[in-house]
């Protein structure tokens, strides 16, 4: 059985850093593209990262997080992280964890990830 699960969230003042990490297990990790995404109160669920599979992955960010935050991914572990610098009031959400066999549906077509977990609060204060 699949588990994704997400830990890190938390408070913290506006220009903060905080480190997200994603445990996974029963499935081949090395073989599964990981993304982040968030979703704020009142909105729709977005993408922030992707980190292809592999030992040197391909990685991709949305617009407003580069710069800002970096995707990693420790295969050893089966952990991927995401490190969040320069934190800002906007990017309090709810952070999910997911994985797909193939980077572009993490970043194109979230409906179809086969995997998630069941998030991680951020708050981040003014």
């Amino acid at each position: 059985q699949v588990q994704i699960v997400e830990s890190g969230g938390g408070l913290v003042q506006a220009g903060g850093s905080l480190r997200l990490s994603c445990a996974a297990s029963g499935l081949t990790f090395n073989s599964y593209a990981m993304g982040w995404f968030r979703q704020a109160p009142g909105k729709e669920r977005e993408f922030v990262a992707a980190i292809n599979w592999g030992t040197n992955g391909q990685t991709n960010y949305v617009d407003s997080v580069k710069g800002r935050f970096t995707i990693s991914r420790d295969n050893a572990e089966n952990t991927v992280y995401l490190q969040m610098n320069s934190l800002r009031v906007e990017d309090t959400a709810t952070y999910y964890c997911a994985a797909d066999r193939f980077m572009v549906v993490l970043t194109n077509t979230a409906a179809q990830i086969q995997f998630w977990g069941q998030g991680t609060r951020v708050t981040v204060s003014s």
